[in-house]
């Protein structure tokens, strides 16, 4: 069936979203050097937020992997029309990998004085409660008996190996299904789509298995004395909606500059009903964890969630459950209010600050552990990385030949989506 839309049609990046982005980075870099050069706890409150925001980006850019994947292995036409959108996502990933992999490098390696339970310590400002030295070593004085019955999993070779081998199989297979895709508009046919299927099958398992060993590493491990089986899921959860907010968001905003004329609002309100039910996902994974370790009442367990309880913190805590559990309940349950763009819009902005929210809870208290309200460091380092994602994915976006896989054996299906 003929349609009057043009599959020609290439992004061009340019004008305000290009020169806000490079903006946003600009504010970033500043941010990041004040906070070096004020010294004292601004120092740590600078690793832990370029490790806050560069694990988000890198969960942003795994979304994309994951919603590509998971499409193709359902055999799902509604997205085809838009598969490109996480296709740059996904491309991205490298970049956001070796960020990340950087910030964790100089957050391990470079050290300061702290005062621990009365004595002078020195400690790296990540992951010190098991990367300090002579934690695992029997007869130091640092001693700990905890972090020595981890130290299999607790220490810089399996750290770095861990880091570099997931995030190094996800990028690859985030650049094949992307290049199978653009194959796929050169050569037509069935062969590169049913690659993409068996890539997909392939990552869909390795992911599952091992993105909470990503989860427990990165984020878990910045307090390596607690554990949770469910950390996890909810790690998982929250990558695939704050993922899911923003592929949704830049949807809106390209229609608003006049690209993907032929998506509807049929589109919108499916990616309205997957963010809706993995908020609701994510609340169920949030609660049980908690509750668990509230009714246990295990001090080792239950010390997690005290931290979190200070008055420092007690109150984004509970913001935190609001924004991403009540705003999607309230704001997208019934079925017209997926259907309307700006609730959605306002929607994806309230959940991708909600989930910056998440992070901030899961980190600080590990790391910082004085909550002094948000400054420099917290507004500066979220704007920077907001404006690398954005530059690196709308740039990525723009080297597509065309914004809509033309061959792809269920763009039709995709182009005539209504529910």
């Amino acid at each position: 069936m003929k349609t009057h839309n043009s599959f020609e049609e290439r992004f061009e990046f340019n004008g305000t979203a290009k020169t806000l982005s490079l903006v946003f980075i600009v504010i970033g870099v500043l941010a990041i050097a004040l906070g070096f050069i004020f010294g004292g706890e601004h120092v740590q409150r600078t690793y832990s937020n370029l490790l806050l925001m560069s694990y988000y980006f890198v969960c942003v850019c795994t979304a994309g992997v994951f919603f590509c994947a998971y499409q193709y292995v359902a055999q799902a036409g509604w997205s085809a029309a838009f598969i490109r959108i996480p296709q740059a996502f996904a491309k991205v990933l490298p970049i956001a990998s070796l960020i990340l992999i950087v910030i964790v490098t100089f957050g391990l390696f470079t050290t300061h004085k702290v005062v621990e339970h009365g004595k002078e310590e020195v400690v790296p400002y990540l992951y010190a409660h098991w990367a300090t030295h002579g934690l695992t070593i029997p007869g130091s004085e640092n001693f700990d008996p905890i972090i020595f019955g981890k130290k299999a999993f607790l220490n810089i070779p399996f750290f770095y190996g861990m880091l570099v081998v997931l995030l190094g199989a996800y990028s690859y297979f985030g650049w094949a299904l992307a290049k199978c895709s653009e194959n796929e508009d050169s050569v037509g046919g069935m062969s590169n789509y049913d690659k993409s299927f068996k890539l997909s099958c392939i990552f869909l398992v390795i992911f599952g298995f091992t993105f909470p060993i990503f989860a427990f590493g990165v984020i878990m491990s910045l307090e390596a004395h607690w554990f949770s089986t469910m950390f996890g899921w909810y790690n998982l959860a929250a990558m695939h909606v704050s993922g899911l907010a923003i592929i949704a968001l830049v949807m809106i905003y390209l229609q608003k500059k006049g690209y993907f004329t032929w998506l509807h609002i049929d589109h919108l309100h499916s990616m309205g009903k997957l963010i809706f039910g993995f908020s609701i996902f994510w609340t169920y994974v949030w609660f049980a964890q908690f509750f668990l370790t509230w009714y246990a009442n295990i001090p080792e367990e239950s010390v997690y969630f005290y931290i979190r309880w200070e008055p420092q913190y007690k109150f984004w805590f509970w913001l935190n459950i609001a924004m991403n559990f009540l705003a999607p309940l309230l704001m997208l349950m019934s079925r017209d209010a997926k259907r309307v763009t700006n609730r959605m819009m306002w929607t994806c902005i309230i959940l991708i600050a909600g989930h910056w929210l998440d992070y901030y809870i899961m980190i600080m208290p590990g790391t910082v552990k004085e909550h002094r309200g948000f400054g420099v460091e917290e507004i500066g380092i979220f704007l920077g990385f907001a404006g690398l994602f954005t530059y690196l994915m709308l740039n990525t976006l723009s080297k597509f030949n065309s914004l809509v896989p033309k061959k792809h054996p269920f763009l039709e299906e995709s182009l005539h989506h209504h529910i």
